[in-house]
């Protein structure tokens, strides 16, 4: 039995995303991140990361939406597998619907900002359209 965890160099690394969905108005609204580190530093994208040795994926999803965000969320179910590969980077991540259920807005971690907005909004953001496809269906989901 292995007790470390191997690295390789330019392996893929799983992670998860989450499509946060906050009710609480008429419209709803997503939470977004502003990513402040590679890959796609600068843009507005869906809060999420890496999953650490031994952690469910569930755990993972509100650990980071809570880390990067401040909010505390109902994690539902997966919603898509997204593959990123931005050399030397290479993702595949697993993006769950989500249900804001506390918590209050606040950048930390690996965002720059974050804010919930109308999907209306996204355009005007510069979301990519992988993120407003995962929200799409979350929507549905949630």
């Amino acid at each position: 039995m292995v007790d470390a965890v191997r690295f390789v160099e330019g392996a893929p690394r799983l992670a998860v995303g989450a499509a946060v969905i906050d009710r609480s108005e008429d419209e709803p609204r997503i939470l977004l991140v502003r990513r402040a580190f590679p890959p796609m530093a600068g843009t507005w994208s869906l809060p999420g990361g890496r999953v650490e040795p031994g952690e469910r994926l569930e755990v993972a999803v509100a650990r980071e939406v809570a880390e990067e965000s401040g909010l505390v969320v109902r994690v539902g179910p997966l919603v898509e597998v997204v593959e990123v590969v931005d050399p030397p980077y290479h993702y595949v991540i697993l993006d769950y619907a989500c249900l804001r259920t506390g918590g209050g807005l606040s950048a930390g971690d690996d965002a720059s900002e974050v804010i919930l907005a109308r999907v209306d909004e996204f355009v005007r953001l510069g979301v990519t359209e992988a993120v407003r496809r995962v929200v799409n269906r979350a929507l549905v989901l949630q």
